[in-house]
Order: structure tokens, then sequence, then C-alpha cells
């Protein structure tokens, strides 16, 4: 295809993927409030109404955005596990298309009952409840708690800082590390002891396992709590 002056088009075919992960990209690297059609328009050296035809508005392709992220979750296949390890592959899977793009990650919170992917995943996930034996009021709570928790784990890891420049968000780290560090050792030993692992994260597939394990742990507590209650009743 040529343009006006003669030269090769070598623009690639405007769609909504090829919209939502240049939307991402600008996340990656300036969070998520330097998305707008606009930016995006010219990035994609299309008119500025181009990207109008597959989107209404920002908030449509935010919500294209947790879409795509949640379309990336590979639901592990169904096998002779028990509902807590079953649940707690999911969760695996949960955190690690997140972790992929941290400064979108929090985008799935309102919207995962709003894609195909999320409800597959929100329903595998209530099924695993209502399989350990809670009530439904209770699954929509726990889901609901779950999501939050693993989003959150992704979003305030050690070491995130909002700021994309490298030298400010160093700068950053080290003030808090500081700050930490300067508290009277006799008052706080604990947190002045923990300023590095408070400060940063030197092993992200430890933490987020450990983060996983614990909210399943968390669910599993819940769960023995409430047999507890039922067999001191009868």
């Amino acid at each position: 295809m040529k343009t006006l002056n003669g030269q090769a088009d070598c623009r690639i075919p405007l769609n909504r993927d090829v919209i939502v992960s240049r939307a991402i990209a600008i996340a990656d690297t300036e969070g998520v409030g330097a998305i707008t059609i606009r930016r995006l328009a010219q990035e994609l050296n299309v008119t500025a109404m181009a990207p109008y035809r597959h989107f209404l508005d920002k908030e449509d392709l935010l919500n294209g955005i947790a879409e795509k992220l949640l379309a990336n979750v590979n639901l592990p296949e169904t096998a002779p596990r028990t509902w807590d390890q079953d649940l707690a592959l999911v969760f695996d899977q949960l955190v690690a298309a997140l972790r992929q793009h941290p400064s979108v990650a929090e985008l799935v919170l309102t919207r995962v009952l709003l894609t195909v992917s999320g409800l597959t995943l929100a329903e595998r996930v209530f099924q695993l409840l209502t399989d350990a034996g809670f009530e439904i009021e209770r699954v929509g709570q726990i889901g609901g708690y779950a999501l939050n928790s693993l989003v959150a784990l992704v979003t305030t890891r050690p070491g995130t800082v909002a700021n994309p420049n490298p030298e400010i968000r160093d700068a950053i780290l080290r003030k808090k590390r500081a700050s930490l560090t300067s508290l009277s050792p006799r008052e706080y030993p604990n947190i002045v002891a923990a300023a590095d692992t408070l400060v940063s994260c030197t092993d992200d597939d430890a933490y987020y396992a450990l983060g996983v394990k614990l909210v399943i742990e968390g669910i599993k507590g819940v769960r023995s709590d409430l047999s507890d209650q039922t067999d001191s009743i009868l």
C-alpha cells in the first residue's frame, strides 16, 4: 500500500487489540493516567477519530484493557484435586497474568464481571468455593475479598513506585528506606530490621507464592470456623 507521497505505508491495521496493546504499553511506562484517546491516535499514526470506531470512550478502552488482562489468565485443567489446591492454581494464574502489567492490574477490580474471560474466572472460583461448602452469599463475599487481595498483592509489591523515571524511583525508595532505618531501634526493632524487605522485593516468585498461600489459608480458616460452628450447634 502506498501513501500520497509514494512511500510505503507500514502502519499496522488498526483494531481493538492493537489499540489496547499500545494503551498498556503507555501505562507500563507512564501510568494509567497517561492513556488518552488522542495520545493513542498520535502514537498509532491515525486520525483522532479512528480509535472511536473501536471504543466508545476512554472508559470503554479501560474495559478493553481489563478484558485483555483477564483473557491472559490460563485456568488449569480440571483434575482430581482438592478444592483448595485447585483454587490455589487458579489464583496463581490470575496473579501471573496481572503481574505482567501491574500498572493496569487494578482495572480488573470493577470489571471482572463485564467480560467473558472474567465471568469464566469468577464462575470457576465460585464453584470451587461452593464445593468447599460455603453458602452462596459467602461465596460472593469471599470471591470479592480474594480478588481485592490478589490485585493489591500485585499493585503494592515492595519497590513499586508510580513515577516511571528510574532516577526519581530510586530516590523515592532510598528516602523510604532511610526513613525506616532512622527509626529508633529500641521502639521499633522489627520495623528497622525489616526495612529492606519493606522497600524492595528480591524474589518476586516467592513473594507472590506467599501472597496466594495467605489468601488460600485464610479461606480455609474461615471454612474451618464455619465447620466448628456447625458441629457445636449439632
